[in-house]
């Protein structure tokens, strides 16, 4: 059976590469990016209304069957202690609107739409090392994304895997997508690649890997799992 996949934020990066990794005969796989293009469905997260409208639209082209959802897209910017009191409360809701609620309503909607089919499914968020260690003072708003994120994931994981509904995360740490490269950049490479016992940070590839085996091939017992991929900067 061809199995239908749902992924957001497929138009560079990580989710670039997790498209490309499920380029094969038995997937299809439909992409969200925020301005679209490329065959992917345009839905901005920033917009409450935009998760439902996207399931809607993808199910349609899947022709009424969803059977993995891959939550990718995600925003990472900051917001210093000391900026604006309208700005700093501006930047947490909208890190929080794109990164957790927008997969929260996507989730939802996969949950609620497995159980009506009664054939199972999963999901795959790809969360971050963040959501365990932390992050900048500037990035607040994203560590407490992404460590929603995983609580989130947990919670279906054991309330669902009776009926068949797994769910699963990826941790990456530093990536090498334009989004990690700014941030390199910023907070002065070699220190923190200093502290990547790898030597390197991950590519999107090796995360999309990760993100392929758990919706693909992961045996049902690895429901609630977390992978980590960051090099052993950060260990569990």
């Amino acid at each position: 059976m061809t199995l239908h996949i749902l992924a957001t934020g497929t138009s560079r990066g990580i989710g670039a590469a997790i498209h490309a990794a499920f380029d094969r005969d038995d997937v299809r796989l439909v992409g969200q990016s925020t301005a679209g293009g490329d065959g992917q469905i345009a839905s901005d997260f920033t917009d409450p209304a935009a998760p439902a409208a996207l399931w809607d639209t993808a199910l349609d082209a899947l022709d009424g069957r969803i059977d993995i959802l891959v939550n990718n897209a995600g925003i990472f910017e900051a917001a210093p202690l000391d900026g604006a009191d309208a700005d700093w409360s501006a930047s947490w809701a909208r890190t929080m609107q794109v990164n957790l609620t927008a997969s929260a309503e996507l989730c939802r909607r996969a949950v609620l739409h497995f159980q009506a089919r009664g054939e199972g499914g999963r999901i795959v968020n790809v969360a971050s090392r963040a959501a365990y260690r932390g992050d900048s003072p500037a990035h607040w708003h994203y560590a407490a994304s992404k460590a929603g994120m995983m609580g989130m994931t947990k919670s279906i994981a054991r309330g669902y895997a009776g009926q068949g509904i797994l769910a699963f995360a990826v941790c990456p740490g530093f990536t090498l997508t334009g989004m990690a490269d700014d941030y390199l950049a910023a907070r002065g490479g070699d220190k923190l690649l200093a502290d990547i016992p790898l030597g390197r940070v991950a590519s999107p590839e090796e995360v999309a890997t990760t993100v392929r085996f758990l919706a693909l091939e992961a045996p049902p017992s690895m429901t609630g799992a977390a992978i980590d991929v960051n090099g052993a900067s950060y260990v569990r």
